[in-house]
């Protein structure tokens, strides 16, 4: 990726789960396990199509809503504790990395900064960073805890942002994401967006500017003219 000459910042915004690990099978398993001593089954069709960038309270909000159920905060709680916990003993075995994904950040962060903005655990996220080999590249995270809404509100993405580039001067941005929730915070956001097909078609993601099934085979120079100036 080659930066103008105008003075500023460029950020390159990453999603976590599906865009540096490819690990939402995972997160179906986890939430399916989680919920079927509730009596409430997932599958993963259904949750493709409609839990997939939802964070994990979000998810467990439909389900019960689904089923006609509430649940009150302490509930919430637990679940949302158990199935974090049943994810983590899930990925002790394996984490597979969306292919490329190592060399293209790294080299990204040649000429941008790089936030990742996800709606998984921050926990979840620093250790998906370390397997990855990118911890030392990523200069921003921004999780589940840090915001009030989740994508498709663009709330994270601003977070980042004003993380980043405090300063006055002009701010471009791209955003990596690989679901319909994340390519409409980038559209609200203003940013450029590639969309990733782990996670839906490239029919289902046909919004974004570019769509990749993965990182293999492109470059961060691919991204140049997707950044647009961007409001913090």
């Amino acid at each position: 990726m080659t930066a103008d000459a105008r003075p500023g910042t460029d950020v390159v915004l990453l999603d976590f789960n599906g865009v540096v690990v490819d690990d939402e099978p995972l997160h179906f398993a986890a939430l399916r396990d989680t919920l079927a001593p509730e009596g409430i089954a997932v599958d993963e069709a259904a949750y493709f199509a409609d839990y997939m960038g939802f964070d994990d309270r979000a998810c467990i909000r439909e389900a019960f809503r689904r089923t006609g159920r509430t649940l009150d905060r302490r509930a919430l709680d637990h679940l949302a504790t158990a199935k974090a916990a049943r994810y983590a003993a899930l990925t002790r075995t394996a984490l597979p990395l969306v292919p490329g994904v190592r060399d293209f950040v790294r080299a990204a962060a040649g000429a941008a900064r790089i936030a990742v903005v996800s709606g998984a655990l921050r926990r979840e996220i620093l250790a998906g960073l370390e397997r990855a080999g990118l911890a030392d590249v990523v200069a921003c995270v921004v999780s589940a805890e840090d915001v009030a809404r989740n994508k498709p509100d663009p709330e994270g993405h601003r977070r980042a942002l004003a993380a980043l580039a405090p300063a006055p001067g002009p701010v471009r941005a791209v955003v990596v994401e690989d679901s319909a929730p994340g390519l409409a915070a980038a559209r609200a956001l203003g940013a450029g967006c590639v969309a990733l097909t782990t996670s839906y078609t490239a029919e289902d993601l046909a919004g974004a500017d570019l769509v990749w099934d993965s990182f293999e085979g492109h470059a961060p120079a691919e991204l140049a003219p997707l950044l647009r100036e961007v409001a913090g």
